[in-house]
């Protein structure tokens, strides 16, 4: 991504909070209107949790502008396809976490607000590729797993019965659509005959990179791929939502090792988009939701590892420290009335948890502004610092879908460029 020719920055608050949520932030990138925290598609006039504020105040995200403009849609995230970013992409709820009828209030039912599993297959019925984690919101209550048979915590949690996977399989029969939950299935396709994929990989979240068995669960890199050859087959274009979503997780975790090698998967990801593209007809951005309580210091010297030691000790206890430290998260430690001695303990593992300077369960996420990263046609929109609900705006733009197309109505002595972007490709 450091090689994309334009890049800018955008603010992140919530219109509600000066530090925001994924949830919030995704509907402003992908709905370009700001958002309050812990909602998902739907305006700041809805309140988090109140079920009766969301009739009214909906949002649609370019995903479903691009879909009515005749393009391809896809998702593609190493989380949960119902979490905080995929779904601002389709739902409209005002708690980011109803998962499913099971996370709902009754109150909440009653009152008629669906679920956001439901509303992955029910709000735009047809998005042609949809991959990453959560089985188990798709099932009956209590149905086994199939990759975790007999394990409780991974079986099914819808309390209405319904089997939403085997109901969107129905739907699919007839359209060379295709349900499959492993590495071995998803690679067996020949992309040239699926029109739909539905791929689960696994009840929750995908897991960490460093932890993914390579036999079973396929890469961010291999789902992009495949994705991509799925959507490219439609001569008006495709747009396609990549999320490297435990990126954050590792960070929440105060797991810096597991949080940047999925941010290495997330950059070899955009790596391979670029191969299977062009620039001349793919516009593609990269940005964050948010950023981390994370930085990096202590005077290192070039070539030290990310991972490694600061080349001095702490002036005030003696001890040492490492490069990487987290303003707050579950890396705070005491021992013996002072700060943990890291030479007694290995820092270098996967799980370590990097020294925090407050203790949380959980790290948070930072107020700062993200970067914006973006290649291909009218790219050099991207410049300077802008809210972060420009970001889905310039790329309808560029594409010619959504509301504003008066630039790119013209049939007739049409020039290269409105030529081209009219069938643009969109990678985020």
């Amino acid at each position: 991504m450091d090689k994309f020719p334009f890049v800018s920055l955008a603010k992140t608050y919530n219109t509600n909070a000066q530090v925001p949520d994924s949830a919030g932030t995704a509907t402003a990138y992908l709905c370009g209107v700001k958002a309050n925290e812990g909602t998902v598609g739907v305006s700041a006039a809805a309140v988090r949790s109140q079920c009766n504020t969301t009739q009214g105040n909906e949002v649609t995200s370019i995903l479903r502008w691009a879909k009515d403009a005749g393009k391809s849609v896809g998702i593609v995230t190493t989380t949960r396809v119902n979490h905080a970013t995929p779904s601002a992409a389709y739902a409209h709820s005002v708690d980011r976490d109803w998962y499913s009828d099971n996370e709902m209030p009754p109150e909440a039912l009653e009152a008629g607000c669906r679920d956001i599993a439901r509303q992955l297959f029910e709000n735009i019925p047809n998005i042609d590729v949809i991959m990453g984690g959560g089985r188990k919101y798709m099932f009956p209550k209590n149905m086994s797993d199939v990759e975790y048979p007999g394990v409780a915590k991974q079986s099914g949690l819808r309390k209405d019965g319904r089997n939403l996977v085997e109901e969107w399989k129905d739907k699919k029969k007839d359209k060379k659509g295709f349900y499959i939950w492993n590495k071995k299935q998803l690679l067996s396709l020949n992309p040239n005959n699926v029109d739909y994929l539905l791929a689960l990989f696994e009840p929750g979240d995908l897991m960490y990179d460093l932890e993914r068995n390579t036999e079973t669960d396929p890469s961010l890199t291999e789902m992009v791929e495949v994705a991509i050859k799925i959507l490219k087959r439609n001569p008006r274009g495709f747009y396609l939502l990549v999320e490297g979503g435990r990126i954050d997780h590792g960070h929440h975790e105060g797991k810096a090792k597991q949080a940047l090698h999925e941010a290495v998967e997330m950059d070899r990801a955009i790596g391979r988009a670029a191969l299977m593209t062009s620039t001349y007809d793919t516009l593609t951005v990269v940005t964050a939701d948010h950023s981390h309580m994370f930085n990096f210091g202590g005077y290192t010297p070039r070539g030290n590892t990310i991972f490694g030691l600061a080349p001095m000790t702490s002036d005030v206890d003696q001890k040492p420290f490492t490069s990487i430290l987290y303003g707050n998260g579950p890396g705070y430690k005491i021992v013996s009335g002072g700060r943990e001695n890291i030479s007694t303990i290995d820092y270098t593992e996967n799980d370590y948890q990097a020294q925090a300077a407050v203790p949380l369960s959980m790290e948070t996420h930072g107020g700062e502004d993200v970067a914006v990263f973006a290649k291909g046609p009218l790219a050099h929109l991207f410049h300077g610092v802008h809210e972060q609900n420009y970001i889905p705006h310039v790329m309808a733009y560029a594409a010619c879908i959504g509301q504003n197309k008066k630039h790119c109505v013209s049939q007739s002595g049409t020039d290269g460029l409105i030529a081209l972007i009219c069938n643009l490709n969109i990678l985020f």
